[in-house]
């Protein structure tokens, strides 16, 4: 299985880079599942209904969210008759939604996306790792499921590596998102999952963390409550990473970074 995992959308321009570059990697990477970050996708804050069915047309398979999953309060709502969108497994029982969900392909293969939050400075949620063992007791990858992805949306890079390693040779990647900044050190950990620490954003990087410069820099400098932050608009990068699966196994066999259009050096898979 050809997968494609892509960090979390910025704003306008994150969105419309990845609507509009989306079809033809699906085409030319043969790609059969496409996951999406989409926690930031509205204006920089939360996602809405309508920008999540926008998105779910123009060819992502599923949007993970994370700690702005309420921004948008209409999405609350929607994301219970909705299963495509998956916010962090670990929020209290009761709470709209849904933290996974198992994806049938159009040949009957099954990929299971999990959406789960960290605890390392943010939200005290319940214990990430506990869920995902108790998730994980329900599924058998190479067996009832041909794939797994697991979004880890933290902020602290030890908690990311902890649950890669925790859940290598039980899933096919573990991929961070969340700080908006795609790390180096993509590869294959020794059980033979996929790990990156974080995939990245799709939006403007000449920002800061895709917020429009000057008031974020101010808000740094005078340590006081400036503007409002706004999304930066210039040319996007879109940012992720693409995983290709053992069929018999459901682990990973080869793995690379996306990164296309903007600042960064681009770069793209090759398998």
């Amino acid at each position: 299985m050809r997968l494609l995992f892509l960090g979390d959308i910025v704003g306008r321009t994150g969105r419309e880079a990845v609507l509009s570059r989306l079809p033809a990697l699906r085409e030319k990477l043969a790609l059969d599942l496409v996951v999406v970050n989409a926690e930031n996708a509205s204006h920089g804050f939360g996602l809405s209904p309508a920008i999540a069915t926008s998105l779910l047309q123009g060819g992502v398979d599923v949007l993970t969210l994370g700690n702005h999953a309420w921004d948008r309060r209409d999405l609350i709502g929607h994301i219970t008759s909705e299963p495509r969108i998956v916010r962090p497994l670990n929020y209290p029982p009761g709470t709209p939604g849904q933290g996974s969900v198992v994806v049938e392909l159009a040949d009957g293969r099954k990929a299971l996306v999990v959406n789960v939050m960290g605890r390392l400075f943010m939200d005290p949620l319940d214990d990430p790792f506990r869920c995902m063992n108790e998730l994980l007791n329900k599924h058998r990858l190479g067996t009832t499921i041909q794939a797994a992805i697991v979004d880890v949306h933290a902020e602290a890079t030890s908690e990311k590596w902890a649950m890669g390693h925790m859940l290598d040779g039980r899933v096919s990647l573990v991929v961070g998102t969340h700080t908006h900044t795609p790390t180096a050190d993509h590869r294959i950990l020794a059980g033979g999952t996929a790990f990156q620490t974080d995939a990245g954003m799709c939006g403007d990087y000449d920002s800061v963390i895709g917020m429009i410069k000057e008031p974020a820099v101010t808000r740094f400098v005078r340590k006081m409550p400036g503007e409002r932050l706004q999304p930066a608009e210039g040319e996007a990068t879109i940012c992720g990473i693409m995983v290709e699966t053992e069929d018999a196994t459901g682990l990973a066999r080869r793995v690379a970074p996306l990164r296309q259009g903007g600042l960064l050096a681009q770069t793209l898979p090759d398998f």
